[in-house]
Formats: structure tokens, sequence, C-alpha cells
């Protein structure tokens, strides 16, 4: 039995150190293409709006796969689902270091957004029902190291000569990943084949059990638009903030490489820091859509370069906690059992929102000029706090508040290919 709960105990931290780094390297190329964008425009002599194109085809294979997250983890399991994202992230990131023109890096974008949906949708589903709330803020703040660490990536690669050595570096690290995931998924396998099955657990009150059909999917709408929102906000403020460095604060490459940075810096160190200290979600979504709004405010009306680079930090830190708040959120709001498919849902609206709102903003600068980011970023800010108040009217926190924690995520796909079918499994 000891030996039974040691090589357990090694495999759960395995499992969770390699969902950390799996974060990593799925931030790396949100923080990458956008600073890299002004390049790449210049190499495929691409117009300015046409990021949003590569964002919009992206979220198309995103939103598909988050369609069917939930099945393909009871399916497959969580390991084998990633290192089929790792292999697909792969492909196309060598599409887009091998790429003559931006068509492209338009025809594997696809590829990459089905392996961020595997991987977001399932990491979040996955750590998420284990009701372990610091993991989930480590997730997501590893994924803002990565968002941090691409603009330096990137820009290290521009001043030596080309910005295609940063996406070889991300296909190395994809393949990585999936070999690693393969090992996880033998280490789990010869784990549950001396492990004895857990006995059965009788279906615990759900809190959306009593609600009617009609508040149910109102509220799954409400939940879907909040991520909607807000990914539309962190994606559309952090991937534009470079090309509005550069071209509408004439700042240096290198200064606006500092000032991206700092963006996606600050919303690592914030989600490292609610994992280290953790704040209740609640207070952390109210807190942060709100200070959004005013260094939103700030930046449209940029009051000098230093300021506004400064509230664009401003702005990453104060949305560093909202998206896994909100993940966590959900199995308290609907229950384990709902949650299992409406995660996934609600990640791939993130998806959508991240990529349709970000081109949409692109389309605006297109029209207009960079000016309009500023603007369009405060009215995304304050739909945001409208749509988290229609969600919390909808689907109130009950007075319990965050549920116990459950099992370790690397065998919730082992367990429900097994048979055991308790709720949030």
């Amino acid at each position: 039995m000891g030996e039974q709960r040691r090589r357990a105990g090694s495999a759960s931290r395995s499992s969770d150190l390699l969902s950390l780094g799996s974060f990593v390297i799925l931030g790396l190329p949100d923080g990458v293409l956008g600073t890299a964008w002004p390049s790449m425009r210049a190499t495929f002599g691409a117009p300015v709006g046409d990021l949003g194109l590569i964002l919009l085809i992206t979220t198309i294979g995103s939103v598909l796969v988050t369609a069917v997250v939930g099945p393909l983890i009871r399916r497959l399991g969580v390991p084998t689902l990633l290192a089929v994202a790792g292999l697909l992230a792969a492909i196309g990131y060598a599409g887009f270091a091998a790429a003559p023109g931006l068509w492209l890096v338009l025809s594997v974008a696809v590829l990459l957004g089905a392996s961020a949906g595997m991987m977001d949708g399932g990491l979040n589903t996955a750590v998420a029902l284990t009701g372990r709330q610091r993991l989930l803020n480590l997730l997501h703040g590893a994924y803002g190291v990565g968002t941090a660490i691409g603009p330096l990536v990137v820009t290290a690669a521009i001043l030596t000569g080309s910005w295609r050595p940063a996406y070889l570096v991300q296909v190395v690290l994809d393949l990585g990943m999936a070999a690693l995931w393969l090992r996880q998924r033998r280490r789990d396998r010869a784990l549950a084949a001396v492990t004895p099955p857990a006995e059965p657990v009788a279906p615990s009150p759900q809190p959306a059990d009593g609600w009617s059909r009609r508040r149910y999917t109102g509220a799954v709408i409400a939940g879907m638009s909040v991520f909607f929102v807000y990914t539309g906000l962190e994606v559309g403020a952090g991937q534009w903030e470079a090309t509005f460095c550069r071209g509408h604060l004439h700042l240096s490459a290198g200064a606006t490489g500092l000032a991206a940075f700092g963006y996606w810096g600050a919303l690592t160190a914030v989600r490292i820091g609610l994992a280290l200290r953790p704040v209740r979600p609640q207070a952390v979504v109210r807190w942060g859509s709100g200070i959004g709004v005013l260094a939103c405010a700030v930046i449209w009306w940029q009051p000098g370069a230093a300021v506004t680079v400064a509230a664009f930090a401003v702005l990453g830190g104060a949305l560093a906690g909202v998206f896994p708040a909100l993940i966590a959120l959900t199995p308290v709001r609907l229950g384990a059992e709902r949650a299992h498919n409406v995660i996934a849902w609600q990640v791939g609206a993130a998806a959508a929102g991240g990529a349709g709102l970000s081109a949409i903003i692109g389309l605006l600068i297109g029209a207009i000029s960079l000016a309009v980011l500023g603007p369009a970023i405060v009215v995304l800010a304050v739909i945001l706090v409208a749509a988290e108040r229609t969600l919390d009217r909808l689907a109130p926190i009950p007075a319990r508040g965050i549920s116990p924690a459950r099992p370790g995520l690397s065998a919730v796909g082992e367990r429900e290919r097994s048979g055991d079918d308790r709720p949030g499994h």
C-alpha cells in the first residue's frame, strides 16, 4: 500500500509539472505573434489588419475542438489528448517558420487553433473538476510565463535578422511536450493496473438541479458571453499593443518588446501571486474587471507614452486572475457534472472572443487608425463588467463556496474509461 501511494504521488507530481510546462508552451506563441507581426507583415507585404485574419482562422479550429473536449477527455484521457495537441502544434508552427507567404500561415492556423483548444479546454476542465484552485491559478500563471517570454524570444530573433527562429523554438518545444505526455500516459496506465478500483460514491445534489431549463440555458450563455468578452479584451490588448506602440506611440523595436513584456509579465506575476496567496474568486473577478475599465480608459486618454505603456501593464495585472477565477467558479455555480462540458464550451467561447474580437479590432484599425485601440478596449471592458453582473444574477455563488478538492487530474480520463462515473468525472 505504501509503495502504491508513493507511485501515485510521484505520478500526480509529474502530471502537475507537465501541465504547468504545457501551459508555458501554450502561452509562448500568444506573446510571440503580436510582437512579431510588424516584422512578419513586412516580410509578406501584408496589411496591418491581416493579423486579425490569422487569429480568426485559428479560432475556427479551437472552437470546433472545444465543443467536443469533454467527450474526448472521457474517451482518450488527458495525456493522450495533449500529446495529439503537441503534434498538431508542431506541424502548424513548422508551417509558420517555413512560410514563403501569408497564404501558408493562414492555411496552417486552423491546426494551431485545434491544438490550443485541446490543450486549453482539456487542462482547464481536468484541473477545475479536481477543485484545486491553487493549481488552476498556477496553470494560468504558467501561461503568463509563456506570454511574457514570447516577446523577448521574438525580439531576440528579430534583432539577429529574422522572426522565423522564434517559431522553430516553438516546434521543438511542442514535440518535446507531446513525447512527455505519451510517457505520462504510460505511467498512468501502469499505475492504474496495480491500483484497486475506487468504491462508487452516491451522486450529490448539484446547484442547478432545481433550475428551469430556461434559467440554466441563460446561465450557460451568460457564462460563455463573459469568457468571450474577457478573452477578447485580454488578447486584443496584448496582440495589438506592439503594433500600437510602434505605429502610434513611435517606440523602437526594443522598447516595444519591453512594453509587451510588461503587459504579459504583469499578467504572469499576479497569477503566480494569487496561487501563492489565494483570494476569493468572486473578489478577483469583481476587482479585476473594475480596475481593467480604469486602465483601458488611461490607454484611450494617452497622457504620455510612458503612462500609456504603464497602463497596459496595469491592465494585464488587473485581468490576470479573472479567467482562472471564472473557471474555478463554474463547478460551484452549476455543479461538477454539468461543468464537465460547460467549462470546455466556455474555453471555446474564450477562443472565439480572443480571435474574433481581436480581428474586429484589426478591421477597425485598418479602416480608421491605431488610435481606435483605446476606445475599443474601453467598450470591451465595460461590456465585461455588465456581462459578469448578469451571470451573477442568473447563477449566484452558493453559500458553501468552492467545493473541496478532488483527485488529481492525470487519471481523469482513465477513471472514466474504466467505468467510474462519479459526479465530476
